[in-house]
């Protein structure tokens, strides 16, 4: 059973490689927090490997788990894109892009050598990496006097908060993600401090 207040994702980027007659599939598996970001990954592949044939990938994004997108970039409809978002969801991870590069050899591999070469390789790259497991939180802007930094600050370290932007002056506004686990008694306590502003922005992963 998935527990709400987490989610499972990788922290390093790796790369695989399969073979099968003279075609050669290049897997990235890539952590990704959004879809801009995704989409600057496939653009620094496509300006690395000018050469290849085909860039075919599989995304999901979001502590849940409801953004995603394949592409069979050219391949046969149902070859490449579902089988790699396929092994993306068989590990229940979110957060993550796979993207497999195809150099093609010179034979056809038919739709059932197509898939078998995108899921393999897709597997293979998310075998390399740790899996890791992290709250699920909610963004807000904290907005506060200079002179409640520190008591600030303290609150968010002991609610296991995440701090995402920061600007410090003579009035401070952080953004900070609260776990929901913990969400509403983090609240209540900044709450409680003066003179002191939050309002809830979108959610991130």
């Amino acid at each position: 059973m998935v527990d709400p207040n987490f989610f499972q994702t990788i922290e390093k980027a790796t790369i695989a490689e399969f073979s099968d007659r003279g075609s050669r599939f290049i897997a990235y598996a890539f952590p990704v927090q959004s879809i801009d970001e995704f989409k600057k990954v496939l653009l620094q592949l496509k300006k690395d490997h000018p050469k290849a044939s085909h860039f075919c990938f599989g995304y999901r994004i979001g502590a849940d788990r409801q953004t995603y997108r394949v592409s069979d970039a050219g391949e046969p409809s149902g070859s490449a894109g579902r089988p790699i978002l396929g092994q993306i969801d068989s590990k229940e991870l979110t957060n993550v892009c796979v993207i497999v590069i195809r150099f093609f050899g010179g034979t056809l591999l038919g739709i059932p050598g197509l898939i078998n070469a995108y899921k393999s390789s897709a597997s293979m790259a998310l075998q390399l990496t740790p899996l890791v497991k992290k709250p699920v939180e909610t963004l807000y802007e904290l907005e506060f006097d200079y002179t409640m930094v520190n008591e600030v600050l303290k609150i968010i370290r002991r609610f296991g908060c995440s701090i995402h932007s920061q600007e410090i002056q003579l009035f401070c506004r952080y953004e900070i993600g609260i776990q929901k686990s913990n969400e509403s008694e983090c609240i209540d306590v900044l709450k409680d401090i003066s003179g002191f502003s939050i309002k809830q922005k979108s959610d991130p992963a």
